[in-house]
């Protein structure tokens, strides 16, 4: 795991120092802070979504502009995505071949690193619109659950990295604003939904995913 994240920071570095040095047309790199709350929840192929879960992200956000209103944005994040719901004979509680309902709860989280283009409008009096698309990469550094059947506890807080992907991708849509405060500093406000579509866990005989919405707040520097 410390090995992955140095690799990520190092190359999310390296691309900026490229970036501000070697393109053909500099037309300038941004690098900022995000913090963000998130709105998730999880779908499970059989079985229900049973409620959303707050979760938070924050870390470093980057804006590689190669045009005038086009950017390559980036970020490196811890993000949290959780969520509830009731799924058939989830393991590792259910034993035995009668079908059984669980009530989950998933407490997910993530080193994030998602490849988007930015699309902006032309900047009229210190602000300017954007539209995003790109996709996610999460890697999970930590997955705990609670798990119930009717007054029954089968866990609480338990720690399920085993049953769970260490991968998980997603598409990304969203937009918003960025607004001048002083001099080359802007902060930025917006909405991304992330579609996630690989399975999160690692029983084969179950698909889930986790969505998440995402209120985004950041500065530029």
């Amino acid at each position: 795991m410390k090995k992955i994240s140095t690799i990520i920071i190092l190359s999310f570095f390296s691309f900026g120092v490229w970036a501000q040095n070697f393109p053909p047309i500099n037309y300038g790199f941004r690098l900022g802070l995000t913090a963000t709350p998130t709105i998730g929840w999880v779908k499970p192929e059989q079985g229900k979504t049973d409620g959303v879960g707050l979760g938070f992200a924050y870390g470093l956000i980057g804006d590689f502009n190669f045009a005038p209103n086009y950017s390559f944005a980036t970020a490196l994040t811890i993000t949290s995505i959780n969520g509830k719901s009731t799924e058939a004979n989830a393991a590792p509680y259910h034993s035995g071949t009668v079908p059984v309902a669980y009530d989950l709860k998933y407490k997910l989280q993530y080193i994030e690193v998602p490849l988007t283009i930015k699309l902006k409008t032309i900047k009229a009096e210190g602000k300017r619109w954007y539209g995003q698309f790109g996709l996610s990469n999460s890697f999970n550094i930590s997955a705990k659950q609670d798990a119930q059947n009717g007054n029954t506890v089968f866990a609480d807080n338990l720690k399920i990295t085993d049953y769970t992907k260490f991968y998980r991708a997603g598409l990304i849509i969203g937009g918003g604003g960025e607004f001048d405060i002083s001099g080359n500093a802007s902060i930025l406000a917006g909405l991304t939904y992330n579609n996630g579509f690989t399975n999160i866990t690692t029983d084969k005989t179950r698909d889930v995913r986790n969505h998440y919405l995402a209120l985004n707040f950041g500065i530029f520097f």
